[in-house]
């Protein structure tokens, strides 16, 4: 996790720890499903059945898989320093599983309908990553 505080004195940019054994897995080809459950708290592999999902028009079990990816990375956030906000870069790919799996809760939540959620996750994760937001097609 980094230490030092930005200029206008917010919270220091949380970097998460990558999981080396998971990324292995994913990097060898093996199915997220599979990676996610030999390793059920690593948010990228959440993530990514999460954008299959909703890639295949499954929008509702896109939001479930986004919303567990979500959550095991808030977890992972809060263990690693985070304190409820300020940056989670997305320049540090180990932080990527977390912000993907918003940047899918917030399309899966507007696709079903869910308007208020969908605007707290786009809002949220441009707060935590503007790169992010932008990569993901929210910004």
């Amino acid at each position: 996790m980094s230490t030092s505080h930005n200029l206008l004195g917010e919270p220091p940019a949380t970097e998460l720890p990558e999981n080396v054994e998971a990324k292995a897995s994913l990097d060898a080809g093996v199915d997220p499903a599979e990676v996610a459950r030999a390793h059920p708290t690593y948010s990228l592999a959440w993530a990514l059945l999460a954008e299959r999902a909703f890639a295949d028009g499954r929008d509702l079990e896109a939001y479930a898989y986004a919303r567990v990816g979500y959550h095991r990375g808030l977890d992972a956030l809060r263990r690693n320093g985070w304190r409820g906000h300020g940056p989670v870069p997305w320049e540090h790919p180990a932080n990527r599983g977390f912000l993907r799996a918003l940047g899918v809760l917030a399309k899966a939540s507007g696709s079903i309908g869910e308007t208020d959620e969908n605007e707290r996750c786009t809002t949220f994760l441009v707060d935590s990553s503007p790169t992010a937001a932008r990569e993901l097609g929210l910004a």
